[in-house]
């Protein structure tokens, strides 16, 4: 925590965009600073979301992008199949709502992600839009706490 309070408005911006797209986020969450630990600042990016406009949640969404899955070795048709009906569901999802699928796999294993995601967006696409902004909103703000928590944890 003395390393984040420590850096310079700049780089904590910078860092922060990395967790969250959304510059009234990340000038938010820096502007608050010192934060005495890390529940805190959790606390505060949490706050920050939740306060997010129509208009902000549309640029942390844009800032967000569509990566492939780490798949822990899984091979063969099955795999390959996976992969495309991802790739159909991603598509249909982007259509329907205009934003990019967007789910936080925090805590589950390497081998579960590829399921997880297949899971979620297809039950996600069931949503009307405002039930589905809200539920994009939530998981953009536990990828962001996930992701300032990973800022945080020591290094090697």
């Amino acid at each position: 925590m003395v390393r984040f309070n420590a850096l310079g408005h700049e780089e904590v911006r910078s860092a922060l965009l990395g967790c969250c797209g959304s510059r009234r986020w990340a000038e938010r969450v820096a502007a608050h600073r010192p934060y005495p630990d890390t529940e805190s600042l959790l606390a505060a990016s949490d706050e920050a979301c939740y306060d997010l406009t129509a208009a902000e949640l549309d640029e942390a969404l844009a800032g967000e992008s569509l990566s492939p899955l780490p798949l822990a070795g899984a091979r063969g048709p099955a795999t390959l199949a996976a992969h495309t009906a991802l790739r159909a569901a991603h598509a249909e999802y982007e259509r329907r709502f205009r934003h990019v699928f967007v789910i936080c796999l925090d805590g589950y294993r390497d081998d579960e992600l590829l399921d997880q995601v297949l899971s979620g967006i297809r039950t996600r696409l069931g949503n009307e839009p405002e039930e589905e902004r809200a539920v994009a909103a939530d998981e953009l703000r536990r990828l962001a706490r996930g992701r300032l928590a990973r800022i945080l944890a020591p290094g090697p």
